[in-house]
């Protein structure tokens, strides 16, 4: 009976042969560099990298595991390759603004030597500069200025003297320059002579020396301007010595780095600078003073300003680099002013400016993880504004939350030239398309990583090189073919379809790790299939500590369920289970109940908000379905009671409809349900029978339960026609099936379950439904008159 509908046992497997290819373990296969599967997201990816254009950076979507990350790195490895080596970046002292660092570029390699020669420079200048003021030829010229300025002072003196005796005063020298004295009988008056002068003669002596004060106001003019000559004529002397030392020095720096008109210009303020801080060069080179913990020689860290912050340095690089990003917090991405405690005070200078990874990346490529970016909202939003910009902005990281700071620099921002990689999923790249304008213009290729391939001769091929170069790379023991054979049906499995194979090497690799140890444990040469189907089994066993007690629960009669026998308005539907990476399916068992009354499908998990949407949907279309069948001529007059027994969880989904609907029917009609038979399937209103998910699960799951309490050879599970595709079960399910002692049927449309699950063809179920529904109507209409002639 039913045989139309049964499905045979070549039926329940993906096929896999791979003897039409030449090898008879991996070792004989060469091994695959790159990616298989992902044409698409290939082609996107190198368009991306290829695209030189402002706002043509990558996502990368699809789920983890399927190889994009590490590939997107092992692609843009290749493209760094034909690209050049960046320009160094240094930061200098601005001597126009001492908190806006200047940034010079240099050809890679360049930086360092920059660093070494003006550094090197600054050094020679503080050892030969010092030994041009200790010659002969320098105390010479300074006395000679001495002397002249000496001698015309000397003249202004002797004319002020001349004046000052008319006064009754004389001019004397002392420390803090010349002072007024009286004299009394033409010598000075002492201090004692002084005190003993009347009133009235001190009166005539302040008088007097007002009237000099008039009258010698050009002489002291004289003097003073005499004074300002004196130290002119000294710099100008210091100036004259060094400048010969200093502009040596400078030419040589100019000579070697006169690539732009911005060095150039750095040279030229530096070489002023020097000659404006002459005096600070003259001084010998001394130690540090370290008399307190923390002190730095203030004089020393004068010359921190000629010294070079070597800021990014390529010289190491051999091509464009490549940066991954795993840590994108702000400082890491964008770098940092950092700060150093001197005596319990915080200070900086521009040699504290730290790089961030985009200027590591500057020139190349960089790669983030989509969540880790976001976990860090002002590093996503600064790495924006350098994309759009163009340009990488070092801002103090307290400043843009907000906080007190204490001063800081301001660095001059380095263009920026680099191209971004994000890695991420299909739902995040949604959300930023829809929502951040900023994103759409900025990441305009989208390469998108499927989660499954075509199960063609090419990528069985590849499979088996891509499992050749996994075993050469980590050390693992080779696979015979046989082995290869179960990890693609393994692949097939995963990505649940026979034709298909599933991209998520994680869990490939996975399996060939855990192959191998079992391997080794046998002290086996090769890895065969027993290796490979041990591996998956004690990979399960490890995490379905819930499927087993479920089933024990099932056994002992705690959970009811029947798998023998018949029953009205009752039946077994499936539903898949999660606990993490392992999913297993449960049966549950389903009742209807029928009553008089005018709610239609009362929908338990509904009314005790256990119900999800598209299970509530489901619902509905029952509810259609029955509508149109039995009361397109009158309502049907009756309540259904509908809902999943011992369930006290949330209900989701809409794979359990084609049950539901079998038990309301037994429940219409009266006629039994078998229960050695579960059923899962969606329907639409017309009762056509829809694919599902998790078949494979489903199927095993009421298997498992039929294994523990005994099989009957009746028993069996019922499944759309449209998921045959999907069956990748395992042996013992198969094996049992060719025994004939369990039975898988498939189905396109809810009349075809009828007959397996009832014994029953539809009419026969429609003329009991609608005498039934005649009946529950004829006897409320007789009660409803009874009541209305009371």
């Amino acid at each position: 009976m039913n045989k139309q509908y049964r499905l045979y046992p070549e039926d329940l497997k993906s096929n896999c042969s791979l003897d039409k290819f030449d090898f008879e373990t991996t070792k004989d296969l060469e091994p695959l560099r790159g990616i298989i599967g992902q044409e698409r997201g290939t082609k996107a990816l190198q368009f991306g990298l290829m695209m030189n254009k402002k706002g043509y950076n990558i996502y990368v979507s699809g789920m983890s595991g399927t190889g994009r990350s590490s590939f997107a790195y092992s692609i843009a490895e290749e493209f760094c390759k034909k690209r050049p080596v960046p320009k160094d970046w240094v930061y200098v002292y601005n001597f126009s603004n001492n908190d806006s660092p200047q940034a010079l570029s240099f050809e890679a390699g360049k930086g360092k030597e920059f660093k070494k020669d003006l550094e090197g420079a600054i050094n020679d200048l503080r050892k030969e500069i010092p030994e041009k003021f200790q010659g002969i030829e320098y105390e010479t010229r300074m006395n000679d200025i001495f002397k002249v300025i000496n001698q015309k002072k000397s003249d202004i003196v002797k004319k002020l003297n001349e004046k000052s005796t008319q006064y009754g005063f004389v001019y004397t020298p002392s420390e803090t320059g010349l002072v007024s004295i009286p004299v009394k009988n033409g010598k000075p008056i002492s201090e004692e002579e002084y005190a003993n002068l009347s009133l009235e003669e001190r009166e005539k002596l302040i008088a007097s020396y007002e009237e000099l004060r008039s009258a010698t106001v050009e002489e002291f003019d004289a003097l003073r301007i005499l004074d300002e000559e004196l130290e002119k004529s000294l710099i100008q002397l210091d100036k004259t010595l060094a400048s010969e030392v200093v502009t040596f020095q400078i030419n040589k720096l100019k000579n070697k780095y006169d690539g732009s008109e911005k060095t150039l210009n750095f040279f030229e303020r530096l070489e002023e600078d020097i000659m404006e801080n002459i005096n600070r060069f003259k001084k010998k080179i001394t130690p540090m003073n370290y008399g307190f913990p923390f002190y730095e020689n203030m004089e020393e860290s004068f010359f921190t300003r000629y010294k070079v912050n070597l800021f990014v340095d390529n010289s190491n690089l051999e091509h464009a680099p490549i940066i991954n990003e795993t840590n994108p917090v702000y400082i890491n991405l964008m770098g940092n002013v950092e700060y150093k405690s001197l005596m319990g005070v915080l200070t900086t200078d521009f040699t504290q400016i730290k790089p961030g990874s985009l200027h590591q990346a500057n020139g190349g490529y960089i790669i983030f993880q989509m969540k880790e970016i976001l976990n860090n909202p002002i590093s996503w939003e600064m790495l924006k504004r350098a994309l759009k910009t163009e340009e990488i902005n070092i801002e103090n990281y307290n400043r843009l939350l907000g906080l007190a700071i204490t001063d800081s620099l301001k660095p001059e921002p380095i263009p920026l030239d680099v191209k971004v990689i994000i890695i991420g999923d299909n739902y995040t790249y949604d959300l930023l398309y829809t929502y951040d304008d900023d994103f759409r213009k900025l990441f305009k290729v989208m390469a998108d990583f499927d989660v499954e391939m075509n199960k063609n001769s090419q990528n069985l091929a590849n499979m088996g090189y891509f499992i050749a170069n996994q075993c050469k790379t980590n050390g693992l023991k080779h696979l015979d073919k046989k082995a290869v054979e179960r990890i693609i049906e393994y692949s097939s499995r995963i990505a649940e379809h026979k034709d298909k194979l599933s991209t998520n090497f994680n869990q490939i690799i996975e399996i060939l790790y855990e192959a191998d140890f079992w391997a080794n444990e046998d002290k086996a040469l090769l890895i065969n299939e027993d290796h490979v189907l041990r591996a998956i089994d004690e990979k399960i066993s490890r995490v379905n500590k819930y499927e087993e007690k479920i089933n024990e629960m099932f056994k002992e009669g705690t959970l009811i369920l029947d798998i023998d026998g018949e029953r009205v308005g009752e039946i077994n539907g499936l539903a898949v289970i999660g606990t993490g990476e392992y999913s297993f399916g449960k049966p549950n068992k389903i009742t209807a109940t029928v009553y008089s009354g005018r709610d239609g499908i009362l929908n338990i998990e509904r009314e005790t908000k256990q119900s999800g949407p598209i299970h509530t949907k489901g619902v509905l279309t029952l509810n259609g379905y029955i509508g149109e069948r039995y009361a397109k001529d009158k309502p049907l007059g009756v309540t259904i009671g509908l809902g999943f027994e011992q369930s006290y969880s949330y209900i989701e989904g809409d794979s359990a409809s084609c049950a539901e609907l079998y038990a309301i029917l037994s429940a219409l009609s009266g006629y039994p349900i078998k229960q050695s038979i579960a059923i899962t399937g969606s329907m639409n209103q017309k009762g056509r029978v829809q694919p599902i998910g998790g078949v494979n699960e489903k199927i095993e799951g009421f298997f498992r339960l039929c294994k523990e309490i005994g099989f009957t050879g009746e028993q069996g599970v019922i499944i759309p026609k449209s998921n045959v595709k999907n069956l990748i079960l395992k042996d013992e399910v198969v094996e049992k099936v060719r025994e004939g002692k369990f039975n898988i049927y498939a189905i396109e449309d809810v009349k075809d379950g009828v007959e397996i699950m009832f014994g029953k063809t539809m009419e026969e179920l429609d003329k009991a439904i609608f005498e039934n529904l005649k009946k529950i109507n004829e006897d409320k209409d007789k009660l409803d008159k009874e009541k209305s002639g009371d």
